[in-house]
């Protein structure tokens, strides 16, 4: 059955960027109908835009099935997790002077458009905990994904008295219970990578490697692409079983999306089926040299989809139409 979030996007979603949500909203459902399998990445601020509030129950629901993600997003879901009562929104942000950021820096409140974000709640509050782990695999010689650090630290329950929202509503709760594969390229551009190298620079982490680096996630990446990639039945020759749902662009698609002409090229393992379903949410208009403005079809020349690989694209606000595509799979 549907809810009202999808009956209203039935009646009044019928044309222009409005059907094309709703035809990658019902492409997403068909696909996995058909046993297919959903990487969704994860650009931009969406942990701080709360997206947890949808996506936790997507990945409770086996609706996603792998995540590539930001260092950013990767950490901003757990600081609203233990700080949500100390975020302050900016509604006027677009009229705030340079002095009024300097405001804003000398409370330690880090703006994210319209949301501020607490250095001393959120932040150091990660990174003390998370601090603890990446010392005691260092003493053991031990190393672990960025993302498997932010499962311990969850899964220990150190944070759960200091939780502020509902943790049905953290993504990274709910991924962390399910064990979701992960991938999350980039990672010492975030913020707890730069704690992080702080940590090795001031001798508090012995050797650089503790955390595990992008080029190791893809070499994961890449085993599990191979195991799961398989041919759906029914569906074209050479088109596979995992689809790409993408939110934004930058390092969080193009990472991810690079590994089957990899595979293909690299590794010479020209049976490995394409992506099955491809969907971008972006507000970046299509420009020259553009990744995160590229249409869909460009992808064909470089070996990441096939011609019959269904293909979505939604010209708009992650953060208006995500929500509402993710509703319409939750039959809200």
């Amino acid at each position: 059955m549907s809810g009202p979030v999808s009956q209203f996007l039935a009646h009044h979603y019928r044309h222009f960027n409005a059907a094309a949500l709703v035809d990658a909203a019902k492409g997403y459902a068909a696909h996995l109908d058909a046993g297919g399998k959903m990487l969704v990445t994860l650009a931009g601020a969406m942990s701080t835009a709360e997206l947890g509030l949808s996506l936790a129950e997507l990945i409770r629901q086996d609706k996603v099935h792998a995540i590539c993600c930001t260092g950013a997003n990767l950490e901003e879901d757990i600081f609203n997790l233990v700080a949500h009562d100390h975020y302050e929104r900016v509604p006027n942000y677009r009229d705030l002077t340079p002095q009024d950021e300097e405001k804003l820096l000398s409370r330690h409140m880090n703006r994210v458009t319209d949301t501020c974000i607490p250095e001393m709640e959120a932040m150091r509050r990660i990174e003390s905990a998370v601090l603890d782990e990446w010392t005691a695999a260092d003493a053991k010689g031990e190393r672990f994904f960025p993302h498997e650090f932010m499962f311990k630290i969850l899964r220990s329950g150190k944070l759960k008295d200091s939780y502020q929202i509902d943790p049905k509503n953290s993504w990274m709760v709910a991924a962390s219970e399910k064990n979701l594969p992960m991938f999350v390229p980039g990672w010492e551009d975030a913020t707890l990578g730069n704690m992080y190298a702080g940590h090795v620079i001031s001798g508090g982490v012995r050797n650089v490697h503790t955390v595990r680096t992008g080029i190791e996630y893809m070499m994961e990446l890449a085993e599990w692409y191979t195991t799961n990639a398989k041919q759906l039945p029914g569906v074209a020759e050479g088109v596979g079983a995992i689809g790409f749902f993408q939110i934004g662009g930058g390092i969080a698609g193009d990472f991810p999306i690079c590994v089957v002409p990899m595979l293909h090229q690299d590794l010479q393992r020209t049976g490995v089926p394409l992506w099955g379903y491809f969907c971008q949410i972006s507000d970046s208009t299509t420009s020259y040299g553009s990744y995160s403005g590229a249409v869909p079809n460009e992808k064909i020349t470089w070996g990441k989809l096939a011609v019959e690989t269904p293909k979505f694209i939604v010209e708009s606000d992650a953060t208006i139409v995500v929500p509402l595509i993710f509703a319409h799979l939750l039959g809200w």
